[in-house]
């Protein structure tokens, strides 16, 4: 089991070994969240190095994309390369790491549906860096975490706004985490309407409900009161992992002790 540390020490720990677990199948193939999270950066390239000529010489550069690790499945005689993320799905390890919609949720949830079915004893470690999304797709990953038996552990490790402070706080209570310098940010659902006036109508009531049910869920998920969770979301509302911590939406800020 992989203990709810930061997200550099779990990566270390697979990066340093070559482990004969049992195979399991790859649970993402597409890898949409990463390829979509790189893809910014630059066109994801081979996992060999990459040469610039300069005036002073030739400078190797690390490659943009994917980190691939080693793994051996048993009986084999060598190890294949994989995606570091499909590596750490082994471990219980899930990233939500892009913007929150019908795909990525569905993903998400295959792959903690296929974890509880496999052993449902042990934790689910889900570490978030995410500006929101959907809050239908949300909150059926919601109703997925609070469906399966395995307990969800929540990390936020940079940015956990709208739907993704839901998903966070959504966690077990007393496994909700925060890295010191991440941040939460809260807000009331937004959303638009175009089309006849009662369409219209309908859709504003409908967002209102949803409004209505998502504070429900926050007062018991932080133990705030009703309106103070209402008048928190009237705004987009930062919190630092302090902050989050006092009003209830993680229960530990990790300590991370200095180098040195």
């Amino acid at each position: 089991m992989v203990p709810p540390v930061s997200l550099a020490f779990a990566a270390i720990t697979v990066l340093m070994a070559v482990p004969t677990a049992a195979y399991t199948p790859s649970f993402l193939p597409s890898m949409r969240s990463a390829v979509t999270t790189y893809s910014r950066v630059g066109r994801l390239q081979s996992f060999a190095s990459t040469s610039v000529s300069t005036r002073r010489g030739t400078v190797t550069m690390m490659p943009i994309g994917v980190p691939k690790v080693a793994y051996r499945i048993p009986g084999s005689q060598s190890a294949d390369w994989v995606d570091i993320y499909n590596r750490l799905y082994r471990e219980r390890i899930i990233f939500l790491g892009q913007e929150i919609d019908d795909e990525i949720a569905n993903q998400i949830i295959g792959v903690m549906l296929y974890l509880d079915n496999e052993d449902s004893s042990k934790p689910i470690y889900l570490y978030v860096n995410c500006p929101g999304g959907s809050v239908i797709a949300g909150l059926a990953l919601y109703d997925t975490m609070m469906h399966i038996k395995s307990d969800v552990v929540t990390i936020n490790i940079g940015l956990a706004a709208s739907m993704a402070s839901f998903i966070v706080a959504a966690g077990t209570r007393g496994r909700r985490m925060a890295l010191p310098n991440s941040r939460i940010m809260i807000h009331q659902p937004m959303g638009g309407a175009q089309g006849q006036a009662e369409d219209i109508k309908v859709e504003a009531a409908q967002i209102m409900r949803i409004r209505d049910n998502l504070v429900k869920m926050y007062s018991m998920m932080t133990g705030q009161t009703q309106a103070a969770i209402t008048d928190a979301l009237d705004r987009d509302n930062f919190m630092s992992a302090e902050d989050a911590l006092k009003f209830g939406l993680i229960d530990k800020v990790i300590d991370i002790k200095p180098l040195g």
